[in-house]
């Protein structure tokens, strides 16, 4: 993507202001619905750009003053066009990944998974076997452990399969003898080396003791596997603008892995179609914390100009609630026998070591995304960057940390977000989010109680908090759209209109970037992103927001993305 930067002096500023009237854009879209999200959540007609910058929001007639030879014309044909939208939660180098290419399926029985995985080993030879999709419970209820089962599969390829939310893993000897595993490794921060009653190695490796094994996985990446991640990008930014989204966080980047080589790479190569801010992974079983925190530090990158920058930090306080090891203060209802070492759930990084990592990291210029599930979790996330504010007073610039997932919240907590000036991170796009859609699992562990409460939107968003939504790609769908539509269909802890939703996903995730000033809303001065949708999801019933596609991605005043079929 080719970068612009244009220098434009305003007169007035606002809705219907123009540079000057002899001034010729170089794009201008008219005969639209143009939902602006400003403050008053203005409805123009035409909007014109010159270089990367928007000019003239306002009418059709007054856009024609600044209509050229050389001006390209959109005629959107009274079609809805919206902001640039953000996803500020998802996972692109790891949803085109090929190297992890078993894929199984949650539907799925035992026997069906054991099939597939045998067609991966055949094919694979004595390279490592990565796959991805399989449910915990089906190993829990197998009659034996489930390293029984891969190691009649094979004792001599490595295979390491990923649970569907990336939170377990399951392998099978020969993995357990790379990472070095065995009875005496203690269990790491944040994850557990699960055992059975005799002591011995189930094949179940939870959280960070399954993260390690795939970082061992991808310890020595060779050409081939550098140019593998380049071209899962290459295929996920292409996801991307066909979904109408011009700025994303990446919130999980294993920079061990060289997942930040292949940022750069698209970068240098003038292939990024997205506003990209990376969030670098604190490996919490890196226990020399001022050396991980000075790996952080040197590689800090905010330039203003750049798409790409290096400017978060992904942290995880907790685990999930399916597997027991998000943290909540009161216990579960069931144990699986996973020996966790309490009933309610465990920490990546506790509230200390947080406040340590956020305290000095924030003094650098970055902003925390952390992973927090439970209520437990939630609570001491808050106090961390609480205390850390304490330590680190007036920084000199803007903090912009946020918290993801929030399942859990307890009452208390629900102001402190606003207080904090902490965003809430929401992820509503997966069908298990609506009201009723837990599953028997959840229920067993949790208690209907507990999840009538779950996911806390609306109770956040009238405390006045910075409320965003986001989709977990490839965990969830990644249209905007289905979020939107979920996020108003939650019974009482709804967003209370389409407008609040759609705010979500622009202009409250452009603060959370750090570029409220730049995008998330068009009006004069901005930069020129622009997503044109079929439906103007403004006045379509809520159940039929899901279904809406983007025409049109426009990024920095080019055009990026057309549905030809549609258009």
């Amino acid at each position: 993507m080719k970068k612009i930067i244009t220098t434009v002096i305003l007169l007035a500023g606002g809705f219907g202001s123009v540079v000057h009237a002899a001034t010729k854009a170089d794009l201008v879209i008219h005969n639209a619905s143009i939902y602006t999200v400003d403050q008053q959540r203005s409805v123009a007609q035409a909007v014109a750009v010159k270089g990367n910058k928007i000019i003239y929001v306002g009418s059709d007639a007054g856009v024609d003053k600044h209509v050229g030879y050389n001006t390209q014309l959109i005629n959107a044909k009274k079609r809805l066009v919206l902001p640039g939208l953000h996803d500020v939660h998802l996972h692109p180098l790891e949803a085109g990944d090929e190297s992890i290419n078993c894929t199984l399926s949650i539907q799925e029985s035992l026997n069906q998974h054991l099939g597939k995985i045998s067609t991966c080993v055949n094919q694979a030879g004595n390279d490592w076997v990565l796959g991805w999709g399989h449910a915990l419970t089906t190993l829990l209820e197998a009659e034996q452990d489930p390293i029984f089962y891969l190691d009649q599969i094979s004792t001599t390829t490595p295979i390491a399969i990923m649970e569907s939310t990336s939170h377990s893993m399951w392998v099978n000897s020969a993995a357990l003898a790379e990472i070095g595993f065995n009875q005496h490794t203690p269990n790491p921060p944040g994850g557990i080396i699960v055992k059975n009653t005799n002591g011995e190695l189930t094949g179940l490796l939870l959280d960070t003791a399954g993260d390690m094994v795939m970082h061992e996985a991808f310890a020595n990446p060779t050409r081939q596997d550098k140019n593998n991640q380049y071209q899962s990008l290459l295929w996920s930014l292409k996801q991307l603008k066909q979904n109408g989204i011009t700025s994303i966080s990446n919130a999980r980047l294993y920079w061990k892995r060289g997942y930040l080589d292949a940022w750069k790479k698209a970068d240098r190569n003038w292939q990024l179609t997205v506003r990209a801010n990376m969030a670098l992974w604190v490996y919490p079983e890196e226990l020399n914390d001022m050396n991980q925190v000075a790996s952080l530090n040197n590689m800090y990158t905010d330039d203003p100009n750049s798409f790409l920058k290096v400017n978060q930090i992904k942290m995880y306080s907790d685990g999930i609630t399916i597997n027991t090891t998000a943290a909540m203060f009161d216990n579960y209802l069931k144990n699986y026998g996973l020996n966790i070492g309490s009933d309610n759930g465990l920490n990546y990084f506790d509230q200390t070591r947080m406040t340590y990592y956020i305290s000095e990291l924030e003094k650098t210029g970055y902003n925390m995304l952390i992973h927090a599930i439970g209520d437990r979790g939630v609570y001491e996330s808050l106090n961390a960057i609480e205390a850390a504010k304490q330590i680190n007073g007036n920084l000199g610039h803007e903090r912009r940390h946020r918290i993801t997932h929030v399942e859990f919240v307890d009452p208390q907590d629900i102001p402190r977000f606003a207080q904090l000036d902490v965003t809430a991170d929401f992820q509503v796009a997966g069908d298990w989010t609506l009201p009723g859609n837990h599953s028997h699992i959840e229920t067993e562990l949790l208690g209907t109680e507990r999840l009538e409460n779950q996911i806390p939107l609306a109770d956040i968003y009238n405390t006045g908090a910075n409320v965003t939504l986001s989709s977990d790609w490839d965990v969830s769908s990644l249209s905007p759209f289905v979020g939107m539509m979920h996020s108003l269909q939650r019974n009482h802890q709804s967003l209370p209109n389409i407008h609040a939703a759609i705010e979500a996903y622009t202009i409250n995730a452009a603060y959370t970037m750090g570029q409220e000033n730049q995008v998330g809303s068009i009006e004069v001065g901005k930069l020129a992103d622009f997503s044109i949708v079929d439906k103007n999801i403004l006045n379509v019933p809520t159940s039929q927001i899901g279904s809406t596609k983007n025409l049109m991605t426009i990024l920095d005043g080019e055009v990026i993305y057309k549905n030809k079929q549609k258009w």
